[in-house]
């Protein structure tokens, strides 16, 4: 009798060992394929980078006013990719620096990060602006002239 009592103890705990192999392999094969499906599709849907084509410049500096009867001499550039089959027409750009300086403070512009800033804003949309058919046109603006008064 104690051979028949013993052996239904052992019984369960195999099968415990059992079902945690099969579900720790179930695990790990669910998350490597999971993990290589991720992979797979982040490098199918990742842009690649715009290559930088020529440089594109504003003919003239614009006199943008600021608040508080302050002003803003800026003049600037344009990265174009090589997607750009020729040099890009600069007046979209110029509105958008115009709109986005208009009515800033002097001390808005004083800091090196405020500046940063808001030249990041106008960057992203000039490259907004000049994106087409998913292909984009420009790529960066450098600034070369920034004089406030």
């Amino acid at each position: 009798m104690s051979t028949n009592e013993t052996t239904p103890a052992e019984a369960p705990k195999k099968s415990k060992k059992m079902l945690m192999i099969i579900v720790i392999a179930a695990v790990v094969l669910l998350g490597g394929g999971g993990a290589g499906a991720f992979f797979m599709m982040k490098g199918s849907t990742a842009e690649a980078a715009p290559t930088k084509g020529t440089v594109k410049a504003l003919d003239d500096a614009l006199t943008i006013n600021l608040a508080d009867g302050h002003y803003l001499k800026l003049n600037f550039s344009l990265q174009q990719t090589t997607d750009a089959a020729e040099d890009v027409d600069t007046s979209e750009a110029q509105e958008l620096a115009i709109d986005e300086y208009t009515g800033k403070t002097l001390a808005q512009l004083s800091t090196e990060k405020s500046r940063e800033e808001i030249k990041s804003d106008l960057t992203a949309k000039i490259v907004k602006a000049y994106t087409e058919d998913g292909k984009k046109m420009v790529m960066g603006v450098y600034y070369t002239s920034f004089v406030t008064q």
